[in-house]
């Protein structure tokens, strides 16, 4: 967890389950230690701990379904991705940006995908320190397959949203990183 907010390993009260009015009682996560005392605590770290909750419970759901499915990670899914987008590949030093990981991270991504023959790694002759990853046929492949299962699962995953409410929430939490952005722009002036 990313907050100061101490958390214990006993189950949220029976109160706070039966007045939990979005029917989360028989789950555990970051937000619900503050949902037994709401009012005790701020909407805004309430909201960003929903957020977090809603994010991370999304992304085991998918990391568990791609080992499942097609026994990958999502970082090799994530790393697939961004090659996928360019057919002359990406030198290793931006995908680690595209990917906000260290580039020894993304090394050894680059690596296990060479040896099950996904992409293929190319020195440029022109810097001898630089490698591009470039996504092989068969990993072209592959991945259509993995992006085509992972499209279901969002959509299975939001389903109980409407279009109408999905496009509302897109567009609120766009507001919302438009708001974090101009405040970490004011915090580095």
């Amino acid at each position: 967890m990313r907050s100061n907010l101490r958390m214990s390993n006993s189950p949220v009260s029976k109160s706070a389950a039966a007045s939990n009015q979005n029917g989360f009682a028989d789950h555990i996560d970051a937000e619900s230690k503050v949902s037994e005392r709401p009012h005790e605590h701020l909407m805004e770290l309430r909201l960003w701990l929903r957020l977090l909750a809603t994010a991370n419970l999304i992304e085991v759901e998918i990391r568990q379904r791609l080992r499942e499915r097609f026994a990958t990670t999502l970082p090799r899914f994530d790393l697939l991705a961004q090659l996928e987008r360019v057919e002359d590949g990406l030198l290793l030093g931006e995908l680690s940006r595209r990917m906000m990981v260290s580039n020894g991270n993304v090394t050894g991504l680059v690596e296990r995908l060479v040896e099950s023959g996904l992409i293929e790694r190319n020195v440029l002759e022109a810097d001898r320190r630089a490698v591009r990853g470039r996504m092989t046929a068969k990993g072209r492949r592959v991945f259509a397959d993995m992006a085509a299962a992972h499209a279901e699962w969002i959509a299975e995953l939001f389903a109980g949203l409407g279009e109408a409410e999905q496009q509302a929430l897109w567009l609120r939490l766009g507001d919302l990183k438009g708001s974090v952005l101009a405040a970490t722009r004011r915090r580095g002036d």
